[in-house]
């Protein structure tokens, strides 16, 4: 799809990849829908792209995206201030990293919520418009993590699986109706997200030396927005890591346990 004059609805737009999701969109598309939790960033954030931008129109909707009730109503009151989506960027997700055994049952129930359920009922609510409209785009913020079995991030990496699942099969759904879907895969990014999702006593995720994959938050948006713009079904950034993860999904699975096992074990041993 075209991005100028785009209609955009970006969850998890107050900090990381929805910031700069934001940002980048700012310059071509007519308006904005800002969805976080936190209002003063999602303020501060709507200040700066309006005086950048004056012909701009930016909403910012305060919503926890883990509660359903919020959810339904942030499509309400799309509904009844008419406020049209033709652009939604499902980049909202949460993680935790550390031992199944001993995670907390509400965190985990926090992470399903959000990384799966909103992410569809948000799809759903939005994607009959498109359809009428025969125009739209849904970029679903997935991950590197959903092609492997990991250790310790398990339940994270099961929740990025169905994300890039459930895009490839909606794409498939959608061929020839005017709407582009995508699945954006990317590996370690310098966001707040690995901070949140570490527990305090577990290793590090990305252990030192790790820096050869990352990939800086405002490249992983500009990918995004293109592989949207040249209606490409997934896109992995960074060569490192589409190099790496054309490789993992070639590899039998047995190897991957096999791989898995290893470095669970030293996992273990490092703690």
């Amino acid at each position: 799809m075209k991005l100028d004059g785009c209609r955009a609805l970006i969850t998890g737009a107050s900090a990381g990849l929805g910031r700069e999701f934001a940002r980048l969109l700012a310059k071509r598309a007519r308006s904005l829908v800002l969805v976080a939790r936190r209002r003063e960033r999602l303020e501060e954030l709507s200040v700066e792209l309006s005086k950048e931008n004056p012909d701009l129109i930016v909403h910012i909707r305060v919503v926890d995206l883990a509660e359903t009730a919020q959810v339904q109503q942030l499509v309400e009151s799309l509904e009844q201030e008419r406020i049209e989506i033709d652009l939604l960027i499902n980049n909202a997700g949460l993680g935790d990293l550390g031992p199944f055994a001993t995670s907390e049952s509400d965190r985990i129930e926090r992470m399903l919520l959000v990384n799966m359920f909103a992410l569809t009922l948000l799809t759903r609510e939005l994607l009959p418009n498109m359809l009428s409209q025969r125009r739209g785009g849904i970029l679903n913020v997935s991950s590197s993590a959903g092609f492997l079995p990991i250790p310790e991030f398990s339940v994270y990496a099961a929740t990025k699986a169905y994300v890039t699942s459930f895009s490839e099969g909606l794409r498939a759904e959608l061929r020839g109706t005017g709407i582009s879907v995508c699945a954006l895969c990317p590996g370690p990014v310098h966001t707040e997200f690995t901070q949140v999702a570490q527990r305090k006593t577990n290793t590090p995720l990305h252990p030192p030396g790790a820096e050869i994959v990352y990939v800086s938050a405002t490249n992983v948006a500009r990918i995004g927005l293109e592989a949207i713009e040249h209606d490409r079904p997934l896109v992995i950034p960074g060569l490192v890591m589409k190099i790496g993860m054309a490789i993992v999904r070639l590899l039998p699975l047995a190897v991957l346990r096999l791989g898995s096992g290893i470095s669970a074990k030293r996992t273990r041993l490092q703690q």
